[in-house]
């Protein structure tokens, strides 16, 4: 444990839960879409639900989303400021099964056409989990450099992305692997302790099977 982990996170207020946590699932979850944000829909689970609004945490989602940080004295007008830039969010109620009480699904849709569909929960002190992506289960913290790639559930792709971080001399901290069912949609979930070169990302896109590639540089 460090130091911050007891202190608390940077933020501005209330909670770390409710309002820091909140602004960095808005923030990992932008970045994950890869582009300025066209649409977003809300849906809050769990006390993100009940007692949300009166910690912030709505306009401390769209703040991430609008790329600030947990520090920034503009959470408290993320609303106006997504309104002056014509983008569209909607609120409402996620149908999660038995989810941590702090959590959210984002429907993200981009102004070049990327979409994503992201369970975020903030798990206390400022910290975050990605749950879900895409309607598949994941579990990273997006504190660092983190591929995540989407292809069809066939022999040889793990091997390909390893590869290619070790010819980038990218090391790997930790790697998951999810899947619909077999022979079905998968993810690799990989978290580095380096950032990955864009010519090794642009190879991955171009590898047959390989549906989606989303890379996240780390909070």
């Amino acid at each position: 444990m460090e130091i911050f982990d007891i202190i608390g996170p940077v933020m501005v207020g209330p909670s770390s839960s409710h309002t820091a946590g909140a602004v960095r699932i808005g923030y990992v979850a932008r970045k994950l879409l890869g582009e300025e944000i066209k649409e977003a829909e809300i849906l809050l689970y769990g006390s993100f639900k009940d007692t949300g609004k009166g910690h912030g945490t709505d306009k401390a989602l769209v703040a991430g989303l609008l790329g600030m940080r947990p520090d920034d004295y503009q959470i408290s007008e993320s609303f106006n400021i997504a309104k002056e830039k014509n983008i569209k969010i909607t609120f409402g109620e996620a149908r999660l099964v038995d989810a941590h009480p702090n959590s959210v699904e984002l429907v993200l849709h981009g102004v070049d056409g990327a979409s994503i569909d992201i369970v975020a929960q903030s798990i206390g002190g400022g910290k975050i989990n990605i749950a879900q992506i895409d309607g598949i289960d994941t579990n990273f913290s997006g504190e660092y450099p983190t591929l995540i790639v989407h292809n069809l559930d066939q022999p040889g792709h793990v091997s390909e992305v390893t590869s290619m971080l070790s010819h980038k001399l990218v090391n790997i901290a930790t790697m998951q692997l999810y899947r619909s069912f077999r022979g079905g949609r998968a993810v690799m979930v990989v978290e580095c302790d380096q950032k990955i070169p864009d010519d090794g990302l642009k190879w991955l896109t171009k590898i047959e099977g390989v549906l989606k590639v989303t890379y996240f540089e780390g909070a």
